[in-house]
């Protein structure tokens, strides 16, 4: 059978993944997380083959975990689950070097068949819909952000500050402020608010709650 370890901050997702992974009769869980440092942790100790993880943690983005174990093992499989599942979220979890990006809102099947995909072939991405969004960003007009801004900006979308951010991703505040002045360049926006509603209009944030 193969080995899988589950990330996500909420145990009772985390459960209930788990326990459609033991259903399937062709994974063994072998550890459960809830951050990302509890994660590489539980990584290393058990060396599982597919690590399925959520994007926002409390210490940080699943997308860190990503990078992480893929340096660290070119062969094991990495599943970015997420409930913003825009165009944007899916390009940065590839660059991250994920093998497949599913959406929390998928049915359990998906998220076991993007897994087996991940076991077999773990440098290939795989997507629902990655067709339709390669089209989309070749023939999109919308700034392209780098993988940090992204963060930023979603960040941004939560309501932080610029010492809460700095501090969330571990740069200094002045780091900080030249991301979010780049941001709002390559938006058009002078503030804050300007940029998170152009950002929204292009789709670059999903979800309208975090506004």
């Amino acid at each position: 059978m193969t080995t899988i370890l589950m990330v996500d901050d909420h145990e009772l997702i985390r459960n209930g993944l788990a326990g459609a992974f033991r259903a399937s009769g062709e994974f063994e869980v072998v550890g459960q997380a809830g951050s990302v440092a509890e994660a590489l942790a539980a990584a290393r100790k058990a060396q599982p083959e597919v690590v399925v993880t959520d994007v926002r943690l409390p210490d940080g983005s699943g997308l860190d975990i990503v990078r992480s174990l893929r340096s660290e093992r070119p062969d094991i499989g990495l599943v970015v689950l997420t409930m913003y599942s825009g165009d944007e979220q899916l390009f940065a979890a590839m660059d991250a070097g994920a093998s497949a990006f599913v959406g929390k809102d998928a049915p359990s099947s998906e998220v076991i068949n993007a897994a087996k995909h991940a076991a077999v072939s773990p440098r290939t991405f795989t997507c629902t819909g990655l067709g339709e969004a390669m089209m989309r960003k070749m023939t999109s007009t919308s700034p392209r952000l780098s993988e940090r801004e992204r963060e930023v900006l979603d960040l941004l979308a939560a309501g932080l500050g610029v010492s809460a951010i700095a501090s969330k991703l571990y740069v200094s505040e002045s780091t900080t402020k030249s991301h979010i002045t780049k941001i709002y360049d390559k938006l058009g926006a002078a503030n804050r608010a300007q940029a998170l509603v152009t950002a929204m209009r292009m789709g670059l944030l999903t979800d309208i709650e975090r506004m």
